[in-house]
């Protein structure tokens, strides 16, 4: 059997078909619109049912986005952020690009297992929590739950009402500062909640990073829960070799 022979056995078809896409739409300008699957069906020889696996993991990859009774589009370049403290507005201000927030709900709540353990509280005290849509250029991108302590940071939510930055907020009224956190990320499928809010299609993977904040003498600050919008944002990470312990090297 021939090498072209063997390589047409184990790659299932719709994934060369997915490499034509995509090189179709290299030529497209971000927001251009492809043409439709029975179409693409056409053009390229094969069935819809092949079009279609290949556009939804082209959608799933952040490469096309579908638009609920318009069609599907060439993606916007995705924002490659470091992973920092410095707040959500923080990162696209310092590219020029405006942020925006608003703050959807707040609501007191008793501190119970998980949120009392990561904010310091004993079981039932006051937890605040916070629900953000943050938006960049007009563009709905992370769905936010901030918990804060009510009793720590008292009339907060009035307070975000009228900024777009809560580490502003807390840095000018009682000098807390968020100087190191712990982050996790995972990817989940987005909710019907999450799709509607943040204008993407229920299923779509998400970015979903939960963060423990901290001031430099480790007093917890916040726990935060985000859902960022997988279609827009990979997030960069320096990392360095740890110093080798002795007698230990590395290859």
């Amino acid at each position: 059997m021939t090498m072209e022979a063997v390589l047409e056995v184990r790659e299932p078809r719709y994934v060369r078909v997915k490499s034509q896409i995509a090189d179709r739409i290299a030529q497209l300008r971000p927001g251009g619109l492809i043409p439709p699957e029975r179409d693409l069906a056409v053009v390229l020889g094969t069935s819809r049912t092949t079009i279609r696996k290949a556009v939804t993991e082209l959608v799933a990859e952040g490469r096309l986005v579908r638009r609920q009774g318009s069609g599907t589009y060439v993606a916007e370049p995705k924002m490659a952020w470091p992973l920092t403290v410095s707040g959500f507005a923080g990162q696209p201000e310092a590219e020029g690009l405006r942020a925006h927030t608003v703050l959807l709900s707040a609501e007191h709540l008793p501190a119970e297992g998980e949120l009392a353990e990561h904010l310091g509280l004993s079981p039932g005290e006051p937890a605040l929590a916070l629900r953000l849509l943050r938006s960049v250029k007009d563009v709905p991108m992370a769905l936010e739950c901030v918990y804060l302590s009510a009793r720590r940071y008292p009339g907060l939510e009035a307070e975000l009402a009228e900024s777009d930055s809560m580490y502003q907020i807390l840095r000018e009224r009682i000098g807390d500062r968020v100087a190191h956190a712990m982050e996790t990320i995972e990817t989940v499928p987005a909710s019907p909640h999450e799709a509607a809010l943040l204008g993407t299609e229920i299923g779509t993977p998400m970015l979903f990073v939960t963060r423990h904040g901290h001031t430099a003498d480790g007093e917890p600050v916040e726990w935060v829960r985000t859902w960022y919008r997988g279609d827009r944002y990979s997030f960069v990470a320096r990392i360095s070799r740890p110093p080798a312990a002795p007698g230990i090297t590395y290859s």
